[in-house]
């Protein structure tokens, strides 16, 4: 190919375009017992023996709760232009039932007039997996009810910041919520029944729905709403192997349709209910349920890490999963146990999980494809590695360095090729309570010594401070 016949990537990415962070509130805020806040099923969870790596819990995580100023002005200096956060529901609503708690909705008003005082504009996620624990004792996500819960508790939080916060999130990836959580049980709340995990996702989808049109009751016009979805991008580990591409739809149903078919599409896909079928007949889904969900979205959030790799199980293979998504004797794909998983060649995260920049392009260009016209934002994308600082306090991270400049190159050359991405949030902001794993693994542009509490932050929080400001990408080794 000749150099005139070379694809040009254009170096700056479009002038509006949104450089964020992200973070969520069980992994930072702290403060789980003060001004009326109550337990949410991942208090009750990591107070559980063997639940977490070390004990570990969320109950003073990095102590935002009282430090978020700071934080915000941390924020500003690195040059962040947004900032994803979730809202404490049992902070804002204790037991998930009633009216709200003004306290807890008085803390992210501060927080939301913080950050728009910075010029940094606030997004909201209503649900980033801390359920009330009075809701799940009640049956939590696999009854009916704690949908229309949610859409109460949707209303409140629109009604309170809804005319300062334009930017808002149903749910965080429902897929967690419903497969770890209730088919698993390496996430909270620890149960592992599959029928209740496919109940689960149909509640989340239905929350999504209800939720979606109580805010847009109670804001204005001008707000998008949207849901972050942590769609997999499956591959077959053999390409031209019929099983393999079949074990691909399977898991591709499981991770991808079963949320994207309802919400985009109004419907479910018909090889999920069919393969499905020997578990359920799928009649929680109630007259009107698919109608409900399939509410217009002003955008959608994609989260992205790694892709799965996959093909038809050998019958006579035994041990653990290679799936990425924690040690248990129990599988969060319902009805697939004749698929099974490898891990991807190359290089790694301290998660175990293969750097690979294409599966974020390929993810993009999906819903370009399968949603022409929707908004799209990358709304988590980052690394955990094994960081520390320097003998001069500093923290050299390069790995991380370049593992976000090769997906924001990707994210670049997606919009090259004709995708409407408006922003990408960074995760995460700053090391934290990575759920199961504790305080072991490090996702954080900013390192968090939990001893003390002080913030450093990374080379890699440097380097995307510049990219921020610049709107274009650095060369790896530029910090």
């Amino acid at each position: 190919m000749s150099d005139s016949a070379t694809p040009v990537t254009p170096a700056a990415f479009p002038p509006a375009f949104l450089w964020g962070s992200a973070t969520s509130a069980y992994q930072i805020e702290g403060a789980v017992r003060e001004d009326g806040r109550t337990p949410s099923i991942w208090d009750t969870f990591s107070h559980t023996p063997g639940k977490t790596a070390g004990g570990d819990t969320g109950d003073i995580a990095n102590d935002h709760y009282h430090r978020y100023r700071d934080d915000v002005a941390m924020m500003a200096d690195l040059g962040l232009g947004a900032y994803r956060f979730s809202i404490s529901w049992p902070r804002v609503q204790p037991t998930g039932r009633g009216p709200a708690v003004q306290r807890g909705l008085d803390f992210y008003r501060k927080l939301v007039d913080e950050l728009l005082e910075h010029g940094i504009k606030p997004a909201v996620t209503l649900y980033h997996w801390d359920l009330p624990q009075e809701l799940e004792d009640a049956g939590g996500w696999p009854e009916r009810d704690t949908a229309y819960r949610f859409a109460e508790y949707a209303r409140i939080v629109g009604e309170a910041l809804g005319d300062r916060v334009e930017q808002w999130i149903t749910l965080n990836e429902p897929w967690c919520s419903a497969f770890l959580g209730y088919a698993s049980g390496v996430h909270a709340p620890g149960r592992t029944d599959p029928v209740d995990s496919l109940r689960a996702a149909h509640h989340l989808n239905l929350a999504h729905g209800l939720g979606a049109k109580a805010l847009r009751s109670v804001m204005p016009a001008r707000n998008s709403v949207a849901i972050s979805l942590n769609s997999s991008v499956v591959r077959p580990l053999s390409p031209g192997d019929p099983a393999d591409l079949a074990a691909v739809r399977i898991i591709d149903d499981r991770a991808n349709g079963i949320f994207h078919g309802p919400i985009l599409k109004g419907a479910y896909p018909e090889s999920l209910l069919e393969s499905t079928s020997s578990l359920t007949d799928w009649s929680y889904v109630q007259d009107g349920d698919l109608e409900l969900i399939h509410q217009p979205l002003d955008a959608l959030g994609l989260n992205y890490y790694t892709p799965s790799l996959v093909s038809a199980a050998d019958p006579d293979a035994k041990g653990p999963r290679a799936d990425g998504h924690g040690e248990s004797a129990h599988s969060p794909w319902p009805a697939a146990d004749h698929v099974a998983f490898h891990q991807a060649p190359g290089e790694r995260t301290e998660m175990g999980w293969a750097v690979d920049p294409t599966g974020l392009h390929d993810l993009i260009m999906r819903y370009t494809r399968e949603a022409p016209g929707l908004p799209l934002y990358i709304t988590e994308n980052g690394a955990a590695y094994d960081d520390k600082p320097g003998a001069d306090g500093t923290v050299h991270d390069p790995e991380r360095i370049a593992y976000l400049h090769g997906h924001l190159s990707a994210v670049r050359r997606a919009i090259t090729d004709g995708a409407d991405v408006r922003g990408y949030y960074l995760w995460s902001l700053m090391d934290n309570f990575e759920w199961a794993y504790g305080y072991e693994k490090r996702f954080g542009a900013v390192y968090v010594d939990y001893a003390t509490q002080v913030r450093t932050p990374k080379a890699s929080a440097l380097w995307y401070g510049r990219a921020a400001r610049s709107g274009a990408l650095p060369e790896p080794d530029g910090i």
